[in-house]
């Protein structure tokens, strides 16, 4: 049995079917992300962690959006594709951003994860991040997912419904008062667009990124 069976089975985890995925509310799957499970299994080592701040990101409508005016490349070609896809892009030319892909296919839209809460495998995340100390920076910030959970750009395109990536639900869910909603990171070029409320993340989690400040 694979690694990803294993962990189904020896926990109370279901992996996420492709219609939580696809449908038309970016920024509601971005908000029911929060609390689901990132896990990878690259190479028989298992890496997850909780879900816990998100960004969305609303396609060819959405200014801060690689897909704006559907803009299609080699690199955004993949957020056409179907839901539940992976879309992993390289920012400023060092950190690799891990994007799920959601809506109907020939709609761009995508969620990128910010940051998660360690669960299994902080060790192997410690030795591919190389950090001396092991504290919340682990996760903290969508390159450092990334990089401790062993995703690259030449994993765009995967598919998280049925690869060493996957989204998994074991029943948690924080309630409207432990979220907070803000506007994005790094998006100044928007212009109006980057006063959208569109990140998400869990109140006082010490492995948001960023700003914590609601609007």
């Amino acid at each position: 049995m694979s690694n990803i069976g294993n962990i189904l089975m020896e926990n109370d985890y279901k992996v996420l079917e492709r219609s939580f995925y696809d449908r038309a509310d970016v920024t509601l799957i971005a908000r029911e992300l929060l609390g689901k499970v990132l896990i990878t299994t690259f190479n028989n080592e298992i890496t997850s962690g909780r879900i816990v701040e998100t960004e969305a990101y609303n396609g060819a409508v959405d200014r801060a959006s690689h897909a704006y005016g559907n803009r299609r490349t080699n690199r955004t070609e993949v957020m056409f594709g179907k839901p539940g896809t992976a879309y992993v892009y390289l920012c400023y030319g060092i950190h690799h951003l891990f994007n799920i892909v959601t809506n109907s296919e020939e709609i761009p839209h995508a969620i990128l994860i910010r940051a998660i809460d360690p669960i299994k495998g902080q060790e192997i995340m410690q030795d591919r991040t190389r950090k001396k100390i092991l504290d919340n920076t682990l996760t903290r910030g969508p390159g450092n997912v990334s990089k401790a959970l062993g995703i690259f750009t030449y994993h765009s395109g995967l598919d998280l419904v049925e690869s060493e990536i996957r989204i998994l639900d074991d029943g948690c869910r924080f309630k409207k008062k432990e979220t907070i909603i803000t506007t994005r990171i790094g998006v100044g070029y928007a212009g109006p667009d980057a006063l959208l409320p569109y990140r998400f993340m869990v109140k006082d989690n010490p492995y948001v990124s960023g700003k914590k400040n609601s609007r």
